[in-house]
């Protein structure tokens, strides 16, 4: 993909019982696959495939997370050449991920594991490197930060000059500054309204902002209510540097993306008509 010209619209499928916001809806295989396909159809670029929620919770164990993760995978590679990234901390599932089709692993721990860089290296895969500070599924309370888009950059920075040394190319690097992972809602405000200050880093930057915790609590909003929240956000964070934009809803995202690429000169109109000819239609 063409950073400079494109911003990639990221689907979501959790093949979890507990998902955050699906609450299991697509755990069954046939339902993930089916989400999947289906978000390739609405005009995702991109399918980010997960088997272990990073929320405060039971353990999956890595057995299990291969069991939920590599099938869908199979499948949906063999299915659409969409980009497919995998939702794992885990070294062992992101080998098999990549072996099953996935160009991308989204690693939401901020590479905690260095093993895993071994297998992106080796693989010539993708990573994504999210900013949070907990182990996965355990609670971080009363987060604190004297500038939170300042320490959340420097982190992403020292994480990303971490991976190169590992063996990861720079080119092959994304960030993600991780709104409401072990942060309050006012720290991913900021981070939505400094967004340009994660892009100027200079590595393709990820804004994961759907339905999440910080736009209910700004607009007093249940889950189900968000989506008109997640797209003001994800607008703004695409219109200070944000090249992917991680989606539950892909249809009216698309929509929000295509129109914010259109605004920038990244791409035409699909048809120009009004006073354009002698009459206006």
């Amino acid at each position: 993909m063409d950073f400079d010209r494109q911003v990639a619209l990221m689907a979501i499928v959790n093949r979890t019982p507990d998902s955050f916001y699906d609450a299991g809806s697509t755990f069954a295989l046939e339902a993930a696959v089916a989400a999947a396909l289906a978000a390739v159809d609405a005009g995702a670029d991109w399918v980010d495939i997960g088997g272990a929620p990073f929320a405060p919770g039971r353990e999956v164990g890595v057995t299990e997370e291969l069991d939920r993760v590599v099938p869908v995978i199979e499948r949906v590679h063999a299915a659409s050449d969409v980009v497919i990234s995998v939702d794992t901390f885990r070294p062992e599932v992101a080998a098999a991920a990549i072996t099953a089709g996935a160009a991308v692993v989204n690693d939401t721990t901020g590479l905690q594991n260095t093993e895993l860089a071994d297998v992106v290296a080796r693989s010539g895969a993708h990573l994504v490197i999210t900013h949070s500070l907990a182990k996965p599924r355990t609670t971080y309370p009363r987060p604190q930060y004297r500038d939170v888009v300042a320490e959340v950059a420097d982190f992403l920075w020292e994480k990303a000059a971490l991976a190169m040394e590992l063996g990861i190319g720079a080119d092959k690097i994304i960030i993600d500054p991780g709104h409401d992972l072990n942060k309050n809602t006012l720290h991913s405000l900021e981070l939505t309204r400094r967004f340009h200050e994660i892009a100027a880093l200079g590595f393709p930057a990820l804004a994961a902002v759907s339905n999440k915790d910080f736009i209910g609590e700004t607009l007093n909003q249940e889950k189900q209510q968000r989506t008109d929240g997640s797209l003001a956000a994800a607008v703004m964070c695409i219109l200070n540097g944000a090249r992917i934009v991680r989606m539950h809803d892909v249809a009216a995202a698309n929509s929000a993306v295509r129109f914010t690429e259109a605004t920038l000169g990244f791409r035409p109109p699909a048809y120009l008509r009004h006073n354009i000819e002698d009459v206006n239609e």
